[in-house]
């Protein structure tokens, strides 16, 4: 019977480990035993270089799913795969992943479109806040306003010394540690 499992990797080796066990079960005539491989990813916005961009990260980083039948083949070939450290194990073996916990995984990676993202801003009203990017990179102010839907903050910076409203994206900004 096929069940979910959670496969630790090294950091930066789930596409390789990936791609070396579909085509290693291929090869091995064990692809009806494994039979899909996730690697748990989301879309994020970043700003670089003053421009927002979307990029895939992952969720889950050094890890990968597997659905697969636990067979003394299906795991010596995982276990033997370049990249992959072990099975997620309790008491020494592999311990399966509960569908409802794939499906919750396959929707955050699947379910959001980039038009529909929550941008969650991790600042509040008064916070001390630096410019990173942008045309007023280098100021230094007080957040004064959030607006979460378009992911813009208002932040009062002293130009030529009188307090004055700058609409920034929350990503044009780092906390003022200074």
């Amino acid at each position: 019977m096929h069940s979910w499992y959670v496969v630790h990797t090294l950091s930066g080796h789930e596409q390789k480990a990936k791609r070396y066990l579909e085509a290693a079960a291929r090869e091995k005539g064990l692809q009806d035993q494994i039979s899909e491989i996730l690697i748990p990813t989301e879309d994020v916005i970043e700003m670089r270089q003053g421009k927002r961009r979307t990029v895939q990260r992952k969720f889950f980083p050094s890890y990968i799913l597997v659905n697969m039948e636990i067979t003394k083949e299906s795991q010596a070939l995982i276990t033997s795969t370049p990249g992959v450290t072990n099975f997620l194990t309790s008491g020494g073996k592999p311990v399966p992943v509960p569908v409802e916990e794939i499906d919750r995984i396959r929707a955050r990676a699947d379910g959001i479109e980039a038009s529909e993202y929550k941008i969650e801003i991790p600042f509040n009203i008064g916070d001390a806040v630096k410019v990173i990017d942008g045309p007023f990179r280098d100021f230094t102010g007080a957040i004064s306003e959030i607006n979460p839907e378009r992911g813009k903050i208002k932040v009062m910076v002293s130009i030529f010394g009188r307090l004055t409203p700058v609409e920034v994206d929350f990503l044009q900004v780092k906390e003022d540690e200074g």
